[in-house]
């Protein structure tokens, strides 16, 4: 089934190209559904480029999906126009008041300062403590999971002495899982951070489970039923390129491992994490869609 996103919202132009379905509002009303009503908390600072990422994903379930873009309410992006969020954003405390059957807050360039002395940490906080009460399940991302962790569970973030950036295989430990199913045992995840979170830090008794982790590069998926959340710690949302990107706009400061052909930057990446980014995200909408309320009213209200 299509992802319902704004007509003029960019990323409509590369999912169409890209043999993505999106639907029109005309189109959706005629559909005798309920779609599933989607939040996307967007820290990050190319706001069009994940808007294009999760949406692909999204688009990619076999359920009508509607996409709401919402940002921090006081923090002004200076890499996004203005005019791109005033016509897609709507701030957090303009919407607080629905009530959404999924959120998905992303990362953040944030993983070297304190949770703290991040600008909008307050706020952020008081959007984690309301998806409890106006959010059916929340997918955290990145830093966004380091955040939720923290806030819910009080987990800390560890420094790393270099950049994990690279792709890394990750072991499957929880086939069983909804999150989990049709995973093989080992697949592939992009990494890019600053910080970690250890297994050994996650509290005993609050139900947290490790769902996939590296050999390498650590913790990557943590269920969090108490919260109706999952935590991923990486980036299956990634496309091919975004690590190179990432390597050229960091003035080659590290080399990613396991991504670059013969580690030579100037071949071309293979994408081995594709198929694995659509089905945790399929996983998710349909876990979602199965334990939702159906009248959006009703969400968190028994």
């Amino acid at each position: 089934m299509p992802i319902r996103i704004a007509d003029s919202l960019p990323a409509r132009r590369t999912l169409e190209a890209e043999g993505v379905i999106v639907m029109s509002e005309t189109e959706a009303a005629r559909q005798d559904i309920r779609p599933l009503h989607i939040a996307l908390l967007n820290l990050m600072p190319d706001k069009i480029t994940t808007e294009t990422q999760i949406s692909r994903l999204l688009g990619a379930t076999p359920l009508q999906i509607e996409l709401s873009l919402v940002r921090i309410s006081d923090h002004v992006s200076k890499t996004t126009s203005a005019g791109h969020l005033a016509e897609f954003y709507a701030p957090w405390q303009d919407v607080q008041d629905q009530r959404y059957d999924g959120l998905i807050i992303t990362g953040a360039p944030v993983e070297q300062i304190g949770f703290e002395d991040v600008t909008y940490w307050n706020e952020l906080r008081r959007i984690l403590d309301w998806s409890q009460s106006h959010v059916h399940r929340t997918f955290t991302l990145c830093w966004g999971a380091m955040a939720a962790l923290q806030h819910f569970h009080g987990v800390p973030k560890h420094a790393l002495a270099e950049k994990a950036s690279g792709v890394f295989a990750h072991d499957n430990l929880a086939p069983a899982s909804p999150w989990m199913r049709g995973l093989p045992d080992v697949f592939d995840v992009p990494v890019s951070r600053w910080s970690e979170v250890r297994a050994a830090d996650l509290p005993d008794g609050r139900g947290l489970a490790v769902l996939a982790q590296s050999g390498e590069s650590g913790v990557c998926l943590i269920d969090d039923p108490a919260h109706r959340a999952v935590h991923m710690l990486n980036h299956l949302e990634y496309d091919t390129l975004t690590l190179a990107h990432e390597y050229a706009r960091d003035a080659a400061s590290y080399l990613p491992r396991h991504y670059f052909p013969d580690d030579d930057p100037a071949a071309v990446p293979r994408n081995t994490w594709r198929g694995a980014g659509h089905l945790l995200f399929a996983n998710w909408i349909n876990e979602t869609y199965q334990t939702t309320s159906f009248d959006r009213d009703a969400i968190c209200q028994r």
